[in-house]
């Protein structure tokens, strides 16, 4: 038995191309989100998963591990999958986005150990809570969760819809994602739903299949780099921690 933190990683972006190669501060952002990763407590193998031999040689560079894919996947989930296929070994493994070079090792482990100690959960994600604008933000999608912590339903809208103001609270989704192995494997050969093509939120095709995903709440705020903007955000954020 063993865990895994697999980075899926392409070169092509529409906003910021070739963005995990990106170096700030003399590394490059995969290898920012790598040595996050390899701070984990609880993840026995890490493995970037990639279909660009520019951003393998880059891994292979600094000493990490990293494997070529197809470059036909449609997503991460696709992608980590097959390099499952080829680990038989791994029982449990956490999809890290390769664009969060400021992900911190405790939240990740917080994904890894709902699925290595929650029987019922097939999927682990994380929450944060939110106010003001970003309730209102459709490229922050909002969770709302049962008494238990398990997601009831994600959306790019406002959830809840507030008829009686100061009551609810309101959680934003961090798109870092912990599987049990049987329940990537099902996912990745589920068909599209209905939701998940009408809000473009994956996730929304294992809920809408009965797959329960548990959540945690963390005081993480996420930094994506996704634009120009969101790297010279995260070029400060470093300059101002040395």
């Amino acid at each position: 038995m063993s865990t895994a933190i697999i980075i899926p990683a392409r070169y092509g972006s529409s906003r910021l191309e070739g963005k995990p190669l990106i170096e700030v501060e003399g590394k490059p952002i995969i290898q920012w989100v790598y040595e996050k990763a390899a701070q984990s407590t609880l993840a026995d193998i890490i493995i970037v998963a990639t279909d660009d031999e520019r951003i393998y040689n880059c891994v292979k560079g600094f000493g990490g591990d990293v494997e070529m894919t197809s470059v036909n996947h449609k997503c991460g989930s696709d992608r980590i999958q097959e390099v499952m296929d080829r680990h038989p070994e791994i029982t449990h493994v956490v999809n890290l986005q390769g664009d969060e070079p400021l992900i911190t090792p405790e939240s990740i482990d917080a994904v890894m150990r709902n699925v290595l100690e929650d029987d019922e959960a097939d999927i682990s994600t994380l929450l944060r809570v939110i106010k003001d604008d970003e309730v209102n933000n459709p490229n922050l999608v909002k969770c709302v969760v049962d008494n238990r912590g398990y997601a009831l339903y994600f959306s790019r809208s406002k959830i809840p819809y507030e008829r009686n103001a100061d009551v609810a609270t309101f959680y934003g989704h961090l798109g870092i994602y912990g599987y049990k192995r049987e329940a990537l494997k099902r996912m990745t050969k589920l068909s599209q739903s209905q939701l998940e093509v009408a809000e473009s939120l994956e996730q929304l095709r294992a809920l809408q299949n009965g797959m329960k995903i548990k959540t945690t709440v963390v005081d993480f705020v996420p930094v994506g780099i996704d634009t120009k903007e969101d790297l010279e955000k995260f070029k400060k954020l470093v300059s101002s921690h040395k």
